[in-house]
């Protein structure tokens, strides 16, 4: 199969990471026990139930709700970000939707079948076993233009990880 072919047949998948931050400033962390990403910490969210035609922002708040047993308002939530990435680990697009709970919030709930929920301090991050991508790409991005809005492509393609800043905030120069 060529290379374009194989690309070109690789399914699309749409999802939302939600960032939630407790009164101390730490980020909730989903340490993951299923695919995609077994075994690694990212933020909670997931996919888009396009079937039902769900929204982005319909899809935060029903993830949010989901995994951390939180009721989220549309209007506590600010899309920080908008991610594509091409071929991430040569078997899927994904084109994901990061926002950003706009006040800190309190959890009950640690621990559910996707794996457990955990308060991280922003510097302890990088230390974390997170994948690549978010590593080395999508973090930073969220600390760099967090309250703001901008819009990056990510390349995995054959094990690169190449990327681009698509659409920087209006303030950024």
């Amino acid at each position: 199969m060529s290379e374009k072919t194989s690309l070109f047949e690789l399914p699309y998948r749409i999802a939302t990471l939600c960032y939630l931050f407790d009164e101390q400033g730490r980020v909730l962390l989903l340490h993951r026990r299923r695919p995609p990403n077994d075994d690694l910490y990212s933020p909670i969210g997931g996919k888009l139930e396009q079937g039902q035609g769900e929204s982005p922002t319909a899809c935060a708040v029903r993830e949010i709700h989901e995994e951390a047993d939180l009721r989220i308002e549309v209007s506590d939530l600010h899309l920080t970000g908008i991610v594509s990435e091409t071929a991430f680990d040569d078997r899927m697009h994904w084109l994901m939707f990061l926002y950003e709970v706009t006040h800190p919030v309190v959890i009950e709930r640690t621990e559910f079948d996707e794996g457990k929920l955990e308060w991280h301090e922003p510097d302890t991050i990088a230390s974390l076993p997170i994948p690549d991508t978010d590593r080395q790409v999508i973090w930073p991005l969220f600390w760099q233009y967090r309250k703001r809005f901008f819009t990056a492509h990510i390349n995995c393609h054959n094990g690169q990880l190449d990327w681009r800043i698509e659409q920087p905030p209006n303030d950024a120069h």
